[in-house]
């Protein structure tokens, strides 16, 4: 089996992004929170630093006026920009990813050498059929250089915002996306999928085994927890990332 990726969010320190490379882990991702205050020295050296190791960096953009975008990555210069806005679900047209479409094809134009990465939502398991999973794949993909898997929380309506940790965007739940959907995209995908949500050292192989992807992303899970054992965000459990470095590895040698 071809060596898979393993990527973990959210490293914002030089210190933190040095502790995941030598766990090794190869995308490291980043987070820039804050339109208005987009442009922090410290993650800057974050990126700097992780080009430097040899391992790749992946930088998300918290908005998305594309003036804005396109200055934060002329600053940052990341190996991979990564899109994870919220996307339309009911009624589905494809209407309203025009303008992502075409961002992602004028950030390609901006900076060739950068690959694009896009979360596809999948909702968790039992409701797959609510989210278009694969007809964001088919649009998405001739502008992508990689799909992301990430759960999309559904509730009376899957395009409700409020439900998800991040309005206007998906991800950090912590919960698992439908695997069997997750590893129909993989099959349909002539680009990598790498694949998220809610995954930790404990099921990484396991969704390795039933998904085959091209490679594995933790966030939540390989966080650091507060005394109530919560999750704390950008706070990394290293013990936590070399044990789902180890658990990736171990299932490419039974694949």
């Amino acid at each position: 089996m071809t060596r898979l990726i393993v990527q973990i969010y959210e490293i914002q320190t030089p210190q933190e992004a040095e502790a995941v490379v030598a766990a090794g882990v190869d995308h490291v991702g980043s987070v820039v929170v804050s339109e208005e205050n987009w442009k922090t020295a410290t993650l800057k050296e974050t990126i700097d630093h992780v080009r430097a190791s040899g391992a790749r960096s992946s930088l998300i953009p918290l908005f998305q006026a594309e003036t804005s975008v396109l200055r934060a990555l002329e600053f940052y210069r990341p190996d991979i920009v990564h899109f994870c806005d919220a996307l339309p679900t009911a009624p589905w047209s494809g209407q309203g990813c025009e303008r992502l479409i075409e961002l992602q094809i004028r950030v390609k134009r901006r900076f060739p050498e950068m690959h694009i990465m896009r979360s596809i939502p999948i909702a968790p398991e039992g409701d797959a059929h609510r989210v278009p999973t694969l007809e964001y794949g088919r649009i998405f993909e001739p502008c992508t250089d990689f799909f992301l898997t990430d759960t999309l929380l559904v509730g009376l309506s899957p395009s409700d915002d409020q439900q998800q940790p991040v309005s206007g965007f998906v991800g950090i739940t912590g919960q698992t996306c439908d695997w069997d959907m997750a590893g129909r995209l993989v099959r349909q995908s002539g680009i990598p999928v790498i694949l998220a949500g809610g995954i930790s050292p404990e099921n990484a192989a396991a969704a390795v085994a039933r998904t085959r992807p091209a490679g594995v992303d933790s966030c939540t899970l390989t966080n650091a927890c507060d005394v109530q054992g919560r999750a704390i965000r950008f706070r990394k459990d290293v013990e936590k990332v070399q044990a789902l470095v180890a658990a990736v590895r171990r299932a490419e040698s039974f694949s």
